[in-house]
């Protein structure tokens, strides 16, 4: 039986990887980038692909050659204790707590806001997320091959209808490029950076590799060259697609504050600008899409998210946890677009880095031989760092360790000063296991002296 993994399957599997990453939620970011940063967007887009694109189909990548079989596999390198806090609160994350309200909340926000009166009240968006997450939960539940035809249908129709949009504003700009605004006058790159961030996509990595590694094995690819080379290739095509796909959005956002004003939130702007070039059926087209796509990776979080809840307590069913998960999401999602980014900024600017490091760090394990020193050393000086800069982000800056970090650290008033301590954590980790080992092999010695 051959191992090797033909060309149109792994073309098959980089769309599905591009589909995976390439929620409705990721939409509305890169269009709101580009209203804020722009005639600095190409160096602000720039700095969002790395984290928005490059560093989450690495995580893919990492599970290609690392050999593990979830998150938590890859967190035990660490510590078990490691792995079952940063799993716990990944999927708290990438589930009830921001992604799946963030779903909600943006179909609200373009499929049904657009058609409002103003001042409408609160019971609209009650009244949609109660509706939205009562057909997720069903779903969830009963799985069915339709939400498999849907969102196959629905991927290459929604990409059609946003390049169609992309394109209109490329040959018919709405308006010439504004000044930057807010954070992006300066340090536009690492603004974009951080702005990467709230993708959640390199968290989502670890969910998703797992997802290509098995469909590569499915087709005879049980070979970890093979495995690890096809994840290469898959990765490389939903990263062209995604680059392309965001650059284009960043600018549609950046040629649009002349005519459309700054507006609060990219979903705002993706239907202020369909409406500008195709009236309301393109508000209505775009809605539509949005919606159905949103739905689709709320019954795919949902199901994901109770099949690892339930893994962990196994006392509460899988039922049981597919309704409160909906319920909970339906509740939170009743905060609004703008609100659940705000709360999610700090909480992500503080794990991120954790997830970029793991990453990084899984690359390089043949090297320093694995030993946990070097992982737990990486992390945990990171996290220090990176805490601090989930306070700043919440508003709840502490003076003298920021005056401390910003004298000692190298671009920690970016929110990247967690760069340096990272590598210096690895270093010191890398002696420290060494350190221990010299002294192992000198206590079998004199051991072995004793018994002679």
């Amino acid at each position: 039986m051959s191992n090797k993994v033909q060309s149109s399957h792994t073309l098959v599997i980089g769309l599905m990887l591009f589909a995976l990453f390439f929620g409705a939620g990721n939409l509305i970011f890169p269009a709101m980038l580009g209203q804020t940063a722009g005639s600095n967007v190409w160096i602000a887009t720039a700095g969002f692909l790395i984290t928005g694109v490059g560093v989450p189909l690495l995580g893919v990548f990492a599970f290609g050659i690392s050999g593990s079989d979830d998150l938590r596999a890859m967190g035990n390198r660490v510590h078990p204790w490691f792995s079952a806090v940063y799993s716990f609160v990944l999927y708290l994350a990438i589930g009830p707590l921001f992604a799946l309200p963030r779903a909600g909340s943006v179909s609200f926000e373009i499929g049904v806001k657009p058609f409002l009166p103003e001042n409408s009240g609160h019971l609209p968006l009650l009244v949609f997320t109660v509706i939205f997450f009562s057909i997720t939960c069903v779903l969830s539940l009963n799985p069915s091959k339709i939400v498999d035809i849907v969102g196959k249908v629905l991927t290459p129709i929604k990409l059609t209808f946003i390049g169609v949009l992309v394109a209109a504003a490329f040959i018919h700009p709405i308006g010439p490029i504004s000044a930057p605004t807010k954070d992006f006058v300066q340090n536009s790159f690492f603004k974009g950076f951080q702005e990467g961030y709230l993708t959640m996509d390199t968290l989502a990595a670890f969910v998703f590799g797992i997802i290509i590694i098995n469909a590569i094995k499915e087709k005879r690819g049980s070979d970890k060259k093979v495995i690890a080379r096809t994840c290469a290739k898959a990765a490389i095509i939903a990263a062209a697609v995604l680059a392309i796909v965001y650059t284009s959005l960043s600018y549609m956002g950046a040629s649009s504050v002349s005519k459309l004003g700054n507006l609060s939130n990219g979903g705002e702007v993706l239907s202020a600008v369909a409406n500008y070039y195709f009236g309301s059926l393109g508000n209505l087209f775009l809605g539509l899409m949005i919606t159905v796509a949103c739905l689709t990776t709320s019954v795919g979080l949902v199901t994901a998210c109770s099949a690892y809840f339930h893994s962990v307590f196994p006392k509460i069913s899988y039922k049981t946890l597919a309704i409160v998960l909906s319920a909970f999401s339906a509740l939170t999602a009743n905060l609004g677009l703008n609100e659940l980014i705000a709360i999610s900024v700090p909480v992500l600017t503080a794990i991120y880095p954790l997830a970029i490091m793991l990453i990084f760090l899984s690359f390089a394990h043949h090297l320093f031989k694995g030993r946990a020193e070097v992982y737990q050393g990486s992390l945990l000086l990171t996290f220090i760092v990176s805490l601090f800069d989930g306070l700043n982000a919440a508003h709840l800056p502490i003076d003298g360790v920021n005056d401390f970090f910003t004298s000692v650290l190298p671009l920690y008033d970016t929110g990247l000063g967690w760069i340096l301590p990272a590598i210096a954590g690895a270093l010191i980790g890398y002696v420290v296991s060494l350190l221990r080992s010299s002294g192992k092999v000198l206590h079998s010695h004199k051991e072995t002296r004793k018994v002679s």
